[in-house]
């Protein structure tokens, strides 16, 4: 789609040219071939079995369809959120539990984009370049869901090391990751805000007193890995603190902001296959001697070329001017400004 288009957001009206580049064509076209000739003839598979999709995985990785957000001094793309979109909805129109398997590395690592040093991004990003790993994000708790603010999991100072204790709940990828991102309390003192009080930390899975918990069987995305994870006086270092201690909830929030969109094109692509199969079925099902789709109150008005883009149009829309307004918000100014306020 080629042309400008007027998106507003809160009372701001701009004007955004929507166009993709020769290389996003690349992206979006490898990806496509990839749903339809590796995703969609084992799909159903994994989502039957729950069975965690490595073999994908591991393709997709080598055709860089993964980990794409990670900077280049790290080995990675260094793609944008716009890009990341056209990748995201193609692989969802494939699956979206093999899709959700995959990005779940793009939320671990954006609060290490966020507020992570040069030191911890060639570390930890630079390990997901090197091979086909996993990380995961891991902040919601049993009781704590979108109440971040009630976190439970704490970290005390230990010399200069941290002790965490707790256990984080339906974490994706939890039992596969490498490396997480955990978020935990570092002040108790109630009457201290939540922008103060939580700190982030990277843990290594393999850390003493990390024990990641049985496989949740998803209503859907089954294959998507989602479990519990406890820490047990777990010992980290304090080189693996994200940023400064206290600001662990501002970063995990920073860390959506990256990752919204993508979830969002995800959604897109699930959408476009729903109807391309009803469809489909519409077409091939017979009742009376005609198909469905030609019957009464059952029938499903044929989408042309311009309904079918409404779905994606304004998610496009909105991410080639938010990867604009984040690139602004996440110079090294913006950066300390947002981590302050």
């Amino acid at each position: 789609s080629v042309g400008h288009h007027v998106l507003q957001m809160g009372s701001q009206i701009m004007l955004v040219k929507f166009q993709l580049s020769e290389q996003q064509k690349e992206f979006q076209s490898v990806a496509r071939r990839f749903a339809r000739e590796e995703i969609i003839p084992q799909a159903a598979h994994y989502d039957k079995t729950g069975e965690y999709p490595w073999p994908i995985v591991e393709k997709a990785w080598k055709l860089g369809l993964m980990n794409h957000i990670i900077p280049q001094h790290c080995g990675g793309l260094e793609l944008g959120i716009f890009d990341t979109c056209l990748i995201a909805e193609e692989i969802s129109y494939g699956c979206t539990g093999i899709h959700t398997a995959m990005e779940a590395n793009s939320l671990g690592t954006s609060p290490l984009l966020v507020a992570g040093t040069k030191e911890q991004q060639k570390k930890y990003l630079g390990r997901l370049t090197e091979a086909p790993l996993m990380c995961a994000y891991c902040v919601t708790e049993p009781g704590a869901g979108s109440d971040v603010a009630g976190i439970k999991t704490s970290a005390k100072r230990c010399g200069s090391d941290y002790i965490i204790n707790g256990e984080k709940m339906w974490i994706t990828n939890g039992g596969k990751a490498s490396w997480y991102f955990v978020l935990a309390c570092t002040n108790p003192d109630p009457k201290v805000s939540a922008g103060k009080a939580f700190t982030g930390f990277i843990v290594e899975a393999n850390s003493p007193g990390v024990t990641p918990g049985r496989k949740e069987w998803n209503m859907g995305q089954r294959c998507s890995d989602t479990c519990g994870v406890r820490f047990d006086e777990v010992r980290v270092p304090k080189e693996n603190v994200v940023g400064e201690e206290g600001a662990g909830f501002k970063i995990a929030m920073a860390a959506f902001d990256k990752t919204r969109a993508p979830v969002a094109a995800g959604a897109v692509g699930l959408a476009k296959r729903a109807l391309d199969e009803s469809t489909a079925f519409a077409l091939e099902r017979k009742t009376f001697g005609k198909p469905i789709a030609e019957v009464g109150r059952l029938q499903i008005p044929r989408c042309n070329r311009s309904n079918r883009e409404c779905f994606h149009i304004r998610i496009y829309k909105f991410t080639s001017m938010a990867q604009k307004l984040l690139y602004a918000q996440y110079t090294d100014k913006g950066k300390i400004e947002r981590l302050q306020n």
